[in-house]
């Protein structure tokens, strides 16, 4: 059987493969899967948004209702400030469907069996890292920038900058939190394309391995990964907004957002 499936000479690779260019720039399979599903993204809530604004609703509209709510639900208990809860909502929300949709997209059946050149013309850009880098810049930066409107540029940058002198504690501490700042967006951006480049892999060797019964093993494991992308959609959201609350509430050694609290009382 190993030799059979060594036969198969499986080509497996981690980047995305270019379909065709614009002047020097080069379209990627991943980038037009990345359109599929952005196409999706607005075709859903534009769908819900006209549905709710005519007060039409059926089963569709109530589960991205109740998983709307409860997502707004999960903002507001861990960010207590409501104004800037309402703030993150947007983007929040946006990380949430786009990545469970743009995850769910390297499950459809046959989505590596289309080639041009030898290469997939579509792959999902959940499994592209220059996406999920990029994503988690994004939050990085929205979470920075929550982070000054709330505390201050220089409250903020006094959550990693201290002077030595007098503080070498809270200096040393700055230090930490300024590399974990950076460390928790990359761990959290490689878990996402690591979960997703994997479960694309384990469907094709699945698929490869099961040979005639695919039909009945592979519904199981697209279920398995369909649960595996909520799961990966919901904690990239759900750190989103940890962090940013992480950042706008003041640490131990955090002068000006201490006076700033004791102004607000």
């Amino acid at each position: 059987m190993m030799q059979q499936f060594a036969a198969l000479d499986l080509h497996i690779d981690i980047k995305t493969a270019p379909i065709f260019h614009i002047g020097d720039f080069a379209v990627t399979n991943a980038m037009l899967t990345g359109t599929v599903s952005l196409l999706i993204f607005f075709a859903v809530f534009f769908y819900v948004a006209y549905k709710v604004k005519n007060g039409q609703y059926n089963r569709f509209v109530g589960l991205v209702q109740w998983a709307f709510e409860g997502m707004l639900g999960q903002i507001n208990s861990v960010i207590p400030d409501k104004t800037i809860a309402r703030r993150i909502m947007p983007l929040a929300m946006t990380i949430f469907f786009y990545v469970l949709i743009s995850y769910w997209m390297s499950i459809l059946p046959g989505l590596d069996s289309i080639k041009w050149n030898g290469d997939p013309i579509l792959r999902s850009i959940a499994a592209d890292m220059n996406f999920t880098f990029a994503l988690a810049f994004i939050s990085l930066v929205a979470t920075q920038m929550y982070a000054i409107r709330q505390l201050g540029g220089m409250g903020n940058l006094s959550r990693y900058f201290r002077n030595p002198i007098k503080d070498p504690l809270g200096s040393f501490e700055g230090i930490l939190e300024l590399i974990g700042e950076l460390s928790r967006y990359t761990a959290l951006s490689l878990r996402l394309f690591g979960n997703c480049f994997a479960g694309e892999v384990l469907l094709l060797i699945m698929s490869v391995l099961t040979g005639y019964f695919a039909a009945l093993a592979l519904p199981v494991f697209m279920a398995f990964e369909l649960f595996i992308g909520f799961i990966q959609a919901y904690v990239f959201f759900i750190l989103t907004v940890i962090f940013t609350s992480l950042a706008i509430s003041h640490g131990p050694h955090d002068d000006h957002s201490t006076h700033a609290k004791q102004e607000a009382a």
